[in-house]
């Protein structure tokens, strides 16, 4: 069983790390990289546009540091190409950075590692807690946001912080329209992933492909249009418990008014867990939105044996029952997908799946 700690050293280990932090496969070209830092992404020498921007942790790029290069990334279209190594910072892009890249400037996101250890409970400088927003690593607020090859992670700990109750603890919250994330990992504990949006009358469509999400409680949550497909989801051990449940994988909150939530498609989720420890879902309607209806499908994705086959929903509050939310299934597989108690395992027929794919989600939107 890793440890807390051996699964932090896995993730600053970056490429190098053989643990769960390291199951997105490497792309096929993994072992042909150009000479020099930033690959064939040009240079501060050799820019590829003028407005590309180049990250390098030892000073070979214009900024050693991610968000000192999104300060200075003024206007619209801006890219940021971030050399291999780990940023332990906090980052947050304001709203006016529209269109921004980032692109990790190697093959395999393992080598380009944005991180930080905040939580919900953490005690500010000024005076009170962080909070789950506050905690997070990386704050995504533009539109037409797109990431490639970056891990995004939070390595606070529970068994470094006994005293604290608030363990939510993000590595992104992302809340612009039209946000794109390819061959990308999220890495965390509770509340890993947050697919938000600005408000619950803002649409927040958001596309995940070829990713990799890992956590225990509620670890890809939020209100966001959101598609992952062929992404890898995988539940953590948990040494502070010793039953059932451990957590959840997903927490949706979407709006009432919102006609799409999560759509999960082609997929897997894994388990470090023993088998039936860990729940598909559980819907989250928050304090600040108590009429939300949250909608998640999960179609054609291969369920490992770590989530609880019979029971795979559970409720947040028993003020809405999970029975009452947009939960659906179409064509799953793998142990942790077979049907045993229909009733807890709503499915779609044919005509009613056609209206869930990662088309009708993201309307005349085409993540590239």
């Amino acid at each position: 069983m890793p440890s807390p700690l051996s699964r932090r050293n896995a993730l600053l280990a970056g490429a190098a790390a053989g643990s769960a932090l390291a199951l997105t496969a490497p792309p096929a070209h993994a072992h042909r990289r150009p000479r020099g830092p930033f690959g064939c992404h040009g240079s501060p020498s050799a820019r590829l546009t003028p407005t590309t921007l180049y990250v390098h942790p030892r000073g070979a790029g214009d900024f050693t540091g991610v968000q000192a290069a999104v300060d200075a990334a003024t206007g619209p279209g801006r890219t940021l190409v971030i050399a291999p190594g780990v940023y332990r910072e906090t980052v947050s892009v304001p709203a006016d950075r529209t269109d921004m890249t980032w692109i990790g400037a190697c093959d395999d996101a393992r080598d380009v590692v944005v991180v930080h250890d905040n939580a919900a409970g953490t005690p500010k400088p000024g005076g009170g807690t962080y909070g789950t927003s506050g905690s997070a690593t990386t704050t995504l607020r533009p539109d037409g946001f797109t990431a490639r090859r970056i891990t995004f992670a939070n390595d606070w700990l529970r068994a470094d912080h006994p005293g604290i109750s608030g363990t939510q603890a993000v590595a992104v919250k992302v809340m612009g329209d039209r946000s794109a994330f390819f061959d990308c990992r999220f890495l965390g504990h509770q509340d890993t992933l947050y697919a938000d949006s600005a408000s619950p009358a803002t649409v927040a469509r958001q596309y995940f492909a070829r990713c990799y999400a890992e956590g225990d409680v509620d670890f890809v949550f939020g209100r966001a249009t959101a598609v992952f497909e062929d992404c890898h989801f995988r539940t953590l051990l948990r040494p502070d418990l010793s039953s059932a449940p451990f957590g959840f994988v997903f927490a949706p909150s979407t709006a009432v008014a919102a006609p799409r939530g999560f759509l999960v498609t082609r997929s897997r989720i894994s388990s470090e867990a023993p088998d039936g420890f860990y729940k598909l879902a559980r819907p989250w309607v928050p304090s600040s939105d108590p009429t939300a209806r949250p909608m998640l499908t999960v179609r054609e994705t291969r369920i490992d044996a770590g989530i609880d086959a019979v029971a795979p929903y559970a409720n947040m509050s028993s003020g809405h029952p999970w029975q009452e939310q947009r939960f659906a299934e179409y064509r799953n597989t793998g142990p942790g997908a077979v049907i045993t108690v229909p009733e807890n395992r709503p499915q779609l027929d044919r005509v009613r799946a056609a209206s869930h794919t990662p088309r009708a989600h993201l309307g005349d939107w085409r993540p590239r």
